[in-house]
């Protein structure tokens, strides 16, 4: 089986090349994302392997059919990238539903702990040897209440962590987990519940129609002044306009992101020597409460063994059966629904 890789970076390559030697799958890798104008070449191949900032449209679906290609594998979980209803019936899409919960959950919390402690500004300010401890005042996390919207694998090993500082955990998700509120220091409660108790919110959720922009300027203002904000997620799940807007107001404290709504243009790439053309992720960094990482909360070499080793695993199921348990199906919604695991 021979895959195109899109959107290649070089800390893809050497899980993927050992996996896929041990399944006799060769990887042909492109370091151009998949979109209109990148998508023949996949031409000759079996499928196509894509990240989080691959477009994969109609335009893109339609093309991968005429050339032959079978499948799309997505080394992510998030699949908002796909245009699913357009996809059914015409080509099947594979994900990694999970990888490392670990390393998305302890990055929340390692950028959590940098804002409210001002470690970034404490490694700045140390390095000029100026040992002030002025501004530099933070707030304990014991006792605090931490708002968790999602509570899937990373959401709860989240929770987890929060409950080890000794903090009051209020969650919410349209699936409740069961056997998870404990009517005491975790409690599932209505996102209208969740926004005013909560001193901290963390996003743990999928992107969908539901969840798109469910911060924004209404739900900012429900919020406690001073809230602090933890997106490691989606981007779209927060209101970037809002949110610079509720930074310059001072009702939100501060905001800690690993994904932003247009990152697509310019996350994983360097522009360090470039004028940012986006002027609201740009305002957002220039804000002293603000924390902004690359999409690198699943950078750990377990998740990236994690990640290849699933993605190859679909790969051989789905060439060996014509079916495979992680893919994604438009007429279930979600792969763990679709019994069949080939729906169309």
């Amino acid at each position: 089986m021979k895959i195109a890789f899109f959107d290649t970076k070089p800390y893809d390559k050497p899980s993927f090349d050992r996996y896929g030697a041990e399944q006799g799958i060769i990887f042909k890798y492109f370091e151009t994302k998949l979109n209109e104008d990148t998508v023949d070449l996949a031409h000759g191949f079996d499928g196509v392997c894509v990240f989080v900032n691959d477009t994969v449209n109609a335009g893109v679906i339609d093309r991968l059919c005429e050339m032959g290609v079978r499948l799309v594998a997505l080394r992510c979980a998030g699949f908002n990238n796909v245009d699913m209803k357009y996809a059914y019936g015409k080509i099947h899409v594979l994900r990694v539903p999970a990888y490392s919960p670990y390393a998305v959950a302890e990055h929340a919390i390692a950028m959590l702990l940098t804002s409210i402690r001002r470690i970034h500004k404490a490694y700045i300010r140390t390095r000029d040897f100026n040992f002030s401890l002025a501004g530099m005042t933070g707030f304990d996390l014991h006792g605090k209440t931490v708002g968790v919207i999602g509570t899937g694998r990373i959401g709860r090993v989240f929770i987890d962590i929060c409950r080890g500082f000794g903090m009051r955990v209020l969650a919410y998700d349209k699936y409740p987990a069961e056997g998870l509120d404990n009517g005491d220091t975790v409690r599932y409660v209505s996102t209208d519940e969740l926004f005013a108790e909560s001193d901290i919110i963390s996003l743990h959720c999928p992107l969908t129609e539901e969840t798109y922009h469910i911060i924004d300027r209404d739900s900012l203002a429900k919020c406690k002044r001073g809230v602090v904000l933890i997106n490691t997620s989606r981007g779209a799940l927060v209101d970037a306009e809002a949110l610079l807007a509720g930074i310059k107001s001072r009702h939100v404290g501060a905001a800690c992101l690993d994904v932003y709504e247009e990152e697509s243009d310019f996350f994983f790439e360097d522009f360090s020597g470039h004028i940012l053309e986006d002027d609201t992720l740009a305002r957002l960094i220039s804000m002293p409460n603000v924390i902004v990482t690359s999409h690198q909360a699943f950078l750990t070499e377990e998740a990236l063994s994690n990640i290849a080793e699933t993605t190859v695993e679909n790969l051989v199921s789905f060439a060996r059966t014509g079916q495979c348990p992680n893919e994604l199906c438009y007429r279930c919604g979600n792969t763990e629904d679709c019994k069949s695991g080939r729906c169309f």
